[in-house]
């Protein structure tokens, strides 16, 4: 009973996490199984992205459904994410104590300051107004630089990626965590199975639960932000940023 409340509170943080906002689960599920449940952290991880795959998946079927999804730039996004995060991570290997600690979760903490105190207001009109060749050299560079960071740290891709959709690329809030969600799925699909192949199975109970609790929430909080206004999902978006980021922040400092 202790392991399904546990796994079903950190569905919720975590579904709600990405379903506004394209926050990876890991990093709501990870220290809630490590502090809480006792489970090593590569095991915890694994859970984590697996939870992702289907929670990221629903909530992009849910913004394009919608609309709100840009399917070309994020696939040659989600490409170079995918292709740097080797590089980064290779990298990180040569360079001793390159681990930047809690470098997520302050991310996910000023992130949802900065979209309760300056939303983002942008248009498709304006969107619209990019070209394509910019748009993609834009989606490009952003991939590199989320790509290098998720490889030579380990966290931070899903809030990097919001960040430079908002800023760098100017999307409206609804498409960057469209597009963010479906990049997401499949970059958590193969960390997934990576740690899956060289880790085994790990402690089913957890794994089913999470991964149900976080495809509910996620869904939930995907079809609550495709049919609010932008000052409401900007608003909301940031509570639920700024609430996870203070939360795991109490949790990692439980451990």
């Amino acid at each position: 009973m202790f392991t399904f409340l546990i796994c079903f509170i950190a569905g919720i943080g975590a579904g709600l996490g990405t379903g506004f906002a394209g926050m990876s689960a890991a990093a709501v599920i990870s220290p809630m199984l490590i502090t809480f449940l006792g489970l090593p952290a590569y095991e915890a991880v694994g859970i984590a992205l697996a939870s992702d795959v289907l929670a990221s998946a629903v909530s992009a079927y849910t913004y394009g459904k919608n609309k709100n999804l840009d399917i070309r730039n994020g696939i040659v996004m989600m490409v170079t994410v995918l292709l740097f995060t080797l590089v980064g991570s290779f990298i990180s290997s040569l360079v001793p104590n390159s681990t930047m600690g809690n470098f997520s979760v302050f991310m996910t903490l000023l992130l949802g300051i900065k979209f309760i105190v300056k939303p983002v207001m942008t248009t498709k009109e304006s969107m619209a107004e990019s070209s394509v060749k910019k748009r993609v050299a834009q989606s490009v560079l952003s991939g590199i630089i989320v790509g290098f960071i998720c490889g030579f740290i380990g966290a931070g891709g899903g809030m990097m990626m919001l960040l430079l959709l908002t800023s760098l690329l100017g999307y409206e809030l609804k498409t960057a965590v469209g597009t963010s969600v479906f990049i997401m799925a499949f970059t958590a699909f193969t960390g997934a199975v990576s740690h899956f192949a060289i880790g085994g199975m790990p402690d089913i109970p957890c794994l089913v639960f999470c991964v149900a609790s976080t495809l509910l929430w996620a869904r939930i909080a995907a079809k609550f932000a495709n049919k609010a206004s932008a000052i409401t999902l900007n608003r909301a978006t940031g509570v639920v940023l700024a609430v996870l980021g203070v939360s795991i922040l109490a949790v990692n400092y439980l451990q």
